[in-house]
């Protein structure tokens, strides 16, 4: 694969980083809204359901751990990717 320039991993990078972060920032914030919730003794188990993927009709649980996994390598490697091409223009 060839190198892209520091432009293109840029426009990439903010491309991707959006849509990979929304599901990982989702997963986060409910499951500590919920931990939060449990400790004064509100169970909001609505809550749990969408911390685990499942959105109504939309059921992604299967899925949804994994894709988590891979949003996490997408967002990790494309700043690994805009970090190395930037110290190859500065050598």
């Amino acid at each position: 694969m060839p190198f892209l320039p520091k432009t293109r991993w840029r426009q990439l990078h903010r491309w991707v980083v959006p849509i990979s972060a929304a599901p990982l920032l989702l997963t986060a914030a409910t499951g500590s809204l919920y931990s939060l919730l449990l400790e004064q003794g509100i169970d909001a188990f609505w809550l749990l359901k969408i911390h685990s993927g499942r959105f109504g009709p939309l059921n992604l649980q299967p899925y949804y751990s994994g894709l988590l996994g891979l949003f996490t390598l997408v967002v990790i490697g494309s700043g690994l990717a805009l970090l190395i091409s930037s110290r190859r223009a500065k050598a």
